[in-house]
């Protein structure tokens, strides 16, 4: 089964209130499209933080083994598994090449594991650029952001 995930995070200052927005998109044999959101604003965290949460969002919401094709405007979240930097950061004792701990390793590791049944396949598209399901993510992520604001 192929499915296509779509996910961007924003945060309302960095740290400060943010969210994610999440698009799963299956096409069925018949040609039939299913579509889920997912969404949630966190009162303090960021802009990282929240495009690693609406991957994780995503694939945690898989019931099955996929190829997921992970379509992010986060070079951050894209370039971890294109550029094999999480394989190094692992390899590392998750330590950056600076020697320092890596940022948000909460979230890699969760990444990895919500990962694990799956086959996956980043690609990275330009933010604010016009592309739909992008911008229908960034849509759902900045309004969890300012909700999740609004309540704090």
């Amino acid at each position: 089964m192929e499915v296509t995930l779509y996910s961007d995070g924003s945060s309302r200052g960095n740290p400060g209130p943010g969210g994610y927005g999440t698009v799963l998109r299956y096409i069925s044999p018949s040609g039939e499209v299913h579509e889920r959101e997912y969404t949630e604003g966190f009162p303090e965290t960021t802009n990282n933080r929240m495009e690693i949460m609406g991957v994780i969002a995503g694939l945690e919401a898989l019931k099955k083994p996929c190829t997921v094709t992970v379509v992010s405007d986060s070079q951050y979240v894209v370039n971890a598994f294109q550029k094999h930097w999480i394989d190094n950061w692992q390899r590392n004792g998750w330590k950056g090449s600076d020697k320092k701990s890596v940022k948000n390793i909460d979230l890699w590791q969760r990444l990895l594991k919500a990962a694990e049944p799956h086959k996956l396949i980043f690609q990275w598209v330009k933010g604010h650029a016009g592309h739909p399901e992008n911008e229908r993510c960034d849509r759902l992520a900045t309004e969890s952001a300012d909700k999740a604001g609004a309540e704090k």
